[in-house]
């Protein structure tokens, strides 16, 4: 199976975006890929927006983005677009660093009007960094997500069925590439 790798680019500790993720690397583990988490806040500010490659903690995510055969990339969506947060880490990621990788972006909002920020302008900044696939995407509105304790987040039934759609899609696709890779 796969080895994901899901980051959030959610700025605050208490996230419905990270307990969204948090449902798709259950779902993803459950399925047999091995999945570890990054919150991109919890990353050292100075070096994150200096864009020092060089600082311990950005090399570890760089070789953590290395070593993974896919992520998973969730924002909520704040004017339109991915956060800020997400923007940095990724502008100082090397420029194929998600060279033969397929990628699950996902996003959560409050107004259907944000809808295709995935594929406006989360989408393109993946495809630039060289990724191999950038699997359909997944926008869940805030209404279809209701906090049930401190980092748990219950998903709307519906909402969660098509996430869970695509999320299991993806799945299945990692699965159909792993088994086509040559043997090494």
């Amino acid at each position: 199976m796969a080895t994901i790798l899901a980051i959030s680019g959610s700025p605050s500790a208490i996230s419905r975006t990270q307990g969204v993720l948090h449902h798709v690397e259950r779902r993803l583990r459950d399925d047999g890929h091995t999945v570890t988490s990054l919150a991109v806040r919890e990353l050292p500010a100075v070096p994150l927006l200096a864009g020092d490659k060089t600082d311990p903690a950005i090399r570890a995510v760089v070789d953590e983005i290395a070593a993974a055969d896919a992520l998973v990339v969730a924002t909520p969506i704040y004017k339109a677009a991915y956060t800020g947060l997400l923007k940095a880490l990724l502008d100082l990621l090397p420029q194929y660093a998600f060279a033969e990788k397929s990628v699950l972006p996902l996003a959560t909002g409050g107004t259907t009007a944000h809808v295709l920020a995935i594929d406006y302008a989360l989408r393109p900044v993946l495809t630039s960094l060289g990724t191999a696939h950038v699997a359909q995407g997944y926008f869940v509105l805030d209404r279809f997500l209701t906090a049930a304790g401190a980092d748990e987040i219950v998903i709307d039934r519906a909402a969660g069925a098509a996430l869970f759609d695509i999320v299991d899609r993806f799945s299945s696709s990692l699965r159909a590439h792993r088994s086509l890779a040559p043997a090494g």
